[in-house]
This record gives C-alpha cells, sequence and structure tokens, in this order.
C-alpha cells in the first residue's frame, strides 16, 4: 500500500522470556536469549551470513540470494508483479509459469530494484542537531537533516542506495547502505494455480498448500552478478522441532503505538480502509468476469487488493478483542508512571498531546487517504501521471523544500519506475477510476467543488473513459519526454496530468496539515519518550517494522486451533490432492496432474513456526542453525494477524514451504536440472 507511516510512541519492550517474540535488529540481536532459551550461539559471522545473503525487493518483499552468480531466492506472490507485466497474451506467465531453460532465456523485470544491505551507521546525533524550533519547523528541519546525509552518502558511494531509518520512533536514526541492483531477470516461476493453490478462500489460513516461491537473477554489465556471500541450500530441508532464522524486512508493525493510535486504527482508519478495499475488489472481480484477457490483466492488481483486505480484517479483529486492548492499556499506564517517576511535565503531557492530535487527524483522515496517500489506488496509469507531474515539479525545488520521496537520493529509484516500459491496460485502467471517481463522489458529496471539477457533468464511468482514453501517458516515451522539462509538464493538456493537477492543490495541503500537526507532535513526542525509555531499557528491546532487515527465530511447530484439534507442523503433497475440485482457485494445473505418479508425496511441503513475522517479509530465507535455507516464509495463519500489535504464540504461526518439497517440485514436476544444480542439490 503507498501510505506514509505514522510513526507511534513506544511502549514497553518485550519483557525477557516471552517466547520467540522479536523482530530483532541484524546489528542489536539477543544472542543471549537464545542461547539460553534453545542453546544456539549466534555468532556474528553466522548474522554478518544473513545480513549479505539477504535482500529487499523494491516492491515490498523480501528475497535472498542462493548462488554465487546471483540467484535470487523469493515468493511468487513476490515476484507475481515482473510476471505479469511479462505476461503477453501469447504467453500467460501468471497461468502457464515460466522456466528458463538456458541463461539467454531469463527475461527483464521493467522496473525491479533489489538490495543488499551493506553497512550501518548510527547518525541520531547528527539529526537531533540539526532538529531545533518549533515542532511544525523541528519536523521539517529532521527531514531536511536525513536528506543531507542521504545526499553526502550517496556523493561519497556512489551507485548505492542511502537510507536514513527512524528507529524507536525517534529514539535512533540510522543510516542504512545498501548495494543495488537495477537488472533483475526472471528465471523461473511455477503456474499461479500452483503457487497460489486456494487463492482468497485459503489466504493467511492454515494448513496451506502453496508452491509459493520464484527465482530471480541479479545482473550487472549484462552478466550474472557475483556475489560473494549467498546462503547454501539444505540437502535435508525443514525439520519439526528445529530452530530457524528467518531474515526479512517487515514493512510495519504497531507494537509500540500508543493507546490513541490503536484506538484511532480501530475506530477511524481500518473500517473506512475495508470500505475502499471492499468496493475496488468488487470493482476489479466484475472487470475480470468480462473476458479471458480482462481476467489475466487484473489477476495480480486483484489479489493484492484480497490480501490488503484480508490483512485489515485480521488487525481490526485484533483490536476489537478485549484482552489484547487491556494488554497494552497497561503497557501504556506503566509507561506513564515511569515518565511520572522521572518528574519531567512534558513528558508527562505528552499522551494528551498525541491523544489531540489523532481527534484532529481523524478530522481529514478520509479526505487524506483518498487525494494523498491512496489517490487512484489500483491505477498504474494515475499513479505513473502524478509521479510524473511531482518529479517535474519537486526537481525545481531545494533539496530541503522538497517532499521526502522526491530528493535527489531518491529519485534514482523514481526515475526507474517512471520509465518502466510495463505495459499499461486502458480497460482496467477505466474501471479502477471510475471506482475510485465514484469514491470521491460518495464520500465528498456530489456538490464538492472538487468533485464538480473532476467529473464536469459527467458520471464517474464516462470521466474516467474520457482521462483515459485521452492520454498518452501510458506510453513510457512519453512520459521520459515531459520528465525533462517542468513547464511542458505544466502546460501539458494530456488529460492524466490535468486530473493530477486538479486533485494536487488539496492533497499537497491536506499532506501539510497532516506533516505539521499529526507527524510533527507525534514525533516530538516520541522523541521525549525514548528519554524514558532509553533510560530503562536501552536497546535490550526491538524497534517496530520499518522495511529494514531483522532476524526473527523460532521453531518449527504445530498448535491446537480454537476448536481443540491439533495442526501438525506440516502438510505434504498429498494434501494438494485432496483438497483440489477442479475448479478455480483449488484447481491443479495439467502437469500436476499428469505427472503426480512421479511426486515423493509424503516430502513434507507448507509449514509453521513460531517466528516472528509480517508483511514485507514474504519472500524472506527461512535457515537451520548451519545458515542453510530451509524454507521460505510465505504467508502467517490467520490468528497471526493480531500479532502486529503483540506477539502471541499459542495458536499464531508463520507458514513456509519447505526446501525439499521445492526441490521435489523442480525434480518431478519441471525437470529443471539446471536450477537444480546451481543450488547444489543436484550432480552436474
Amino acid at each position: 500500500m503507498n501510505r506514509i507511516p505514522i510513526v507511534s510512541l513506544c511502549l514497553l519492550a518485550a519483557l525477557p522470556g516471552w517466547a520467540d517474540d522479536g523482530i530483532w535488529l541484524v546489528n542489536q540481536f539477543p544472542k543471549k536469549r537464545v542461547m539460553e532459551r534453545y542453546g544456539f550461539d549466534v555468532t556474528d559471522a553466522f548474522l554478518e551470513r544473513l545480513r549479505l545473503g539477504s535482500v529487499r525487493l523494491n516492491n515490498g518483499g523480501s528475497g535472498s540470494f542462493v548462488s554465487p552468480r546471483g540467484l535470487i531466492f523469493t515468493n511468487h506472490h513476490v515476484a507475481s508483479e515482473c510476471i505479469q507485466q511479462l505476461t503477453t497474451p501469447q504467453a500467460d506467465l501468471m497461468k502457464n509459469g515460466f522456466w528458463a531453460a538456458e541463461q539467454k532465456d531469463e527475461r527483464a523485470c521493467p522496473d525491479l530494484e533489489v538490495n543488499v544491505l551493506l553497512a550501518i551507521e548510527d547518525v541520531t546525533a547528527q539529526v537531533r542537531t540539526a532538529t531545533q524550533g518549533a515542532v511544525a519547523e523541528a519536523n521539517q528541519k529532521r527531514k531536511a537533516a536525513m536528506t543531507e546525509i542521504e545526499k553526502q552518502c550517496n556523493a561519497k558511494y556512489a551507485g548505492q542506495r542511502c537510507d536514513v531509518v527512524t528507529l524507536y520512533s525517534g529514539g535512533l536514526y540510522h543510516l542504512y547502505r545498501y548495494r543495488k541492483y537495477t537488472d533483475i531477470r526472471l528465471v523461473f516461476a511455477p503456474e499461479t494455480a500452483v503457487a497460489a493453490f486456494g487463492g482468497d478462500p485459503d489466504n493467511f489460513m492454515y494448513p496451506r498448500y502453496c508452491l509459493d516461491f520464484a527465482f530471480f537473477r541479479a545482473y550487472e554489465n549484462g552478466q550474472p552478478a557475483r556475489v560473494d556471500n549467498h546462503l547454501a541450500w539444505s540437502k535435508t530441508g525443514a525439520r519439526e522441532g528445529e530452530l530457524q532464522f528467518v531474515s526479512g524486512h517487515p514493512g510495519s508493525t504497531g507494537r509500540l503505538a500508543t493507546q490513541s493510535e490503536l484506538e484511532f486504527n480501530r475506530d477511524v482508519s481500518y473500517p473506512f480502509v475495508l470500505d475502499q478495499l471492499e468496493r475496488l475488489i468488487s470493482a476489479l472481480k466484475q472487470y475480470g468476469a468480462r473476458g479471458a484477457d480482462e481476467h489475466r490483466v487484473s489477476e495480480e492488481n486483484l489479489t493484492g487488493q484480497q490480501n490488503s483486505f484480508k490483512a485489515f480484517t485480521g488487525f481490526l479483529s485484533g483490536l476489537r478483542e478485549p484482552d489484547l486492548m487491556a494488554r497494552k492499556r497497561d503497557e501504556e499506564k506503566t509507561l506513564r508512571a515511569a515518565a511520572a517517576e522521572a518528574g519531567d511535565p512534558a513528558i508527562v503531557a505528552v499522551w494528551d498531546q498525541v491523544a489531540a492530535a489523532y481527534r484532529e487527524y481523524a478530522q481529514f483522515y478520509k479526505r487524506y487517504w483518498l487525494l494523498e496517500t491512496n489517490a487512484g489506488r489500483g491505477s498504474d496509469l494515475f499513479g505513473q501521471a502524478r509521479r510524473l507531474w511531482r518529479y517535474t515539479q519537486e526537481k525545481t525545488k531545494p533539496n530541503g523544500e522538497r517532499l521526502r520521496e522526491y530528493v535527489d537520493p531518491a529519485l534514482p529509484a523514481v526515475e526507474q519506475t517512471l520509465y518502466s516500459t510495463a505495459p499499461i491496460t486502458a480497460s482496467q485502467e477505466v474501471a479502477v477510476l471510475t471506482n475510485y471517481f465514484a469514491a470521491l463522489e460518495r464520500e465528498f458529496g456530489a456538490g464538492d467543488a472538487l468533485v464538480r471539477q473532476v467529473l464536469a457533468g459527467r458520471s464517474a464511468s464516462q470521466a474516467a473513459e474520457a482521462y483515459v482514453s485521452a492520454s498518452k501517458l501510458a506510453d513510457a516515451g512519453e512520459r521520459k519526454r515531459l520528465a525533462v522539462d517542468a513547464v511542458a509538464t505544466a502546460q501539458s493538456g494530456d488529460s492524466m496530468l490535468r486530473l493530477v493537477r486538479a486533485l494536487d492543490g488539496e492533497a499537497r495541503a491536506l499532506r501539510k496539515r497532516f506533516e505539521d500537526g499529526v507527524e510533527a507532535t507525534i514525533t516530538d513526542a516520541a522523541a521525549k519518550v525514548a528519554q524514558i525509555r532509553f533510560a530503562k531499557f536501552g536497546t535490550n528491546d526491538y524497534p517496530d517494522a520499518t522495511f529494514t532487515l531483522r532476524v526473527s527465530y523460532g521453531p518449527a511447530k504445530g498448535y491446537r486451533n480454537a476448536a481443540g484439534v491439533a495442526v501438525p507442523w506440516a502438510t505434504d503433497f498429498t494434501g494438494i490432492y485432496r483438497r483440489a475440485t477442479g475448479v478455480e482457485p483449488f484447481a491443479l494445473p495439467k502437469r500436476w496432474l499428469d505427472r503426480k505418479a512421479s511426486l515423493r508425496s509424503k516430502t513434507p511441503y507448507n509449514y509453521a513456526t513460531t517466528t516472528d513475522t509480517h508483511g514485507g517479509n514474504s519472500g524472506s530465507p527461512s535457515v537451520n542453525t548451519k545458515g542453510e535455507v530451509v524454507g521460505i516464509l510465505f504467508d502467517g495463519n490467520i490468528e497471526s494477524l493480531p500479532n502486529r500489535f503483540v506477539y502471541r504464540e499459542q495458536q499464531e504461526r508463520s507458514v513456509h514451504v519447505s526446501s525439499q518439497s521445492i526441490v521435489e517440485a523442480l525434480r518431478s514436476m519441471y525437470g529443471a536440472r539446471r536450477l537444480l544444480i546451481e543450488l547444489g542439490v543436484a550432480a552436474k
């Protein structure tokens, strides 16, 4: 989801002995805790191997290098954006899968970037020194300081990526420096029918039967990238009770959220978001039902929206649990008491200030969501038009005055997406924008001045058809032509640029209202509470997720469900045939029916662990104590979704595909010998 994260105030640390709780920073991993619980010595060399072997994908997923020739292991659903972009009516890679029999057959993704974390530097003092003045002014200075640090890093390390990351809601600021790969090519992907077997009905469920993996390869100078550090593939695979480590990039969590933020999400944000997603899903389903081409075009978009809907449903159910909210209230009460004991009135008052900020946010949240953070959600054409508009306008300003996503250090990534040759299908754009315009009219009212300007007397569908049909911005060449000239972009009569310009004034005003009021207040409050936090805990706990590298741990382990029935630690291939009905989403690809007899059916397939993971961890490697890949994380069960706010492990589980089932599928179903040799599990 393209939304600006709201920083959260810090609550209590995870208490020692809380099972396998923790999405730990790689440079602050609790080695002693693992030794005490599991008797395993997590060495610096072990963590370094995970750091250099793990990768982050710019589409929000995780992965790992699994060969010295740049082979990248990730989920099919993380790879699906590229797979969809490479799909044509003549070659449906989503339906039929893809296997590059030879290196020359590997196909380049239009706009995928992969990052490997090289170094972490504490820049807290530099950021704080530059942050002076009133709350809103300090917030802008903080961002300007972060941008300047990134710019200096980029100047020193040309071609790399530098990000200043906010940790503990402002308690720390770290500079993360990454090696960047922008030539990423698809090597292997199974059919969607088996990769996402069970579709939306089985999503976030367990037991599961999904072959959710894919392989890319990173290239440099037209040749496979030479990787000095990769994760070796296990020859034995996942085992019940075995301790595992998951290294990946969870996007965001709310473990440190204040009671005010949790109540805002429960009562305002999540119900609204779910309503918008439900309507968008309905529009995409109606579009996909028109025919085979429409179904193919909309598949990846629909799956993503359905995934978000189910996730938010789980988050909301957690916030409606009395026990969970009581636990969060108790945590906040304890931290407030610690603040009162410190005797600083400025710190004691911050919770009331944050509550007031969220009351203010509730007044404009819906309009902000629709016009700024999720404007045109699901529309690639709208996204490219606004990206082009803001790119040309922001580049003319000094770095310190720009929107953070358009400062100089961020521009290479913006340009890669802006100039992407990924196809944009006009008919899907009309369907999605029709839904968007209907949402504006429904939420703001037909008499709203902005709604009248956008619709200009037309229905939502008529307006969408007009904006899409009269635009040339589906062509990457046209976007590139306009991107070099801010004046030409401002004067362009392109219909999508006219739409973006119509929305942009109020969208920016709402963003400023958010940043100067809500964000600034919360960030300032967090910095004050950090004084209490670090005096009490130091770094013996973990910050909320920030789409940066984290390491979690826990064993492969079953559980008892709500009915008291034992759920096994792993499924096997016999289960997918039992569950197959021949009707989507439970229909198996033809090869899986034809070659059933060649499959070792009792091979462990999907399995569950207690590892603490969240959205963004998709594609994370699961490794054993030898640092060998024994699986890949692709989901959590439905019970785990409230773990966004607290960690529990009675029934909550992360869900993985076992490495041995991947080897078995590559061998028996796909005959992918070249890949098996590269993974080191087949003789040359």
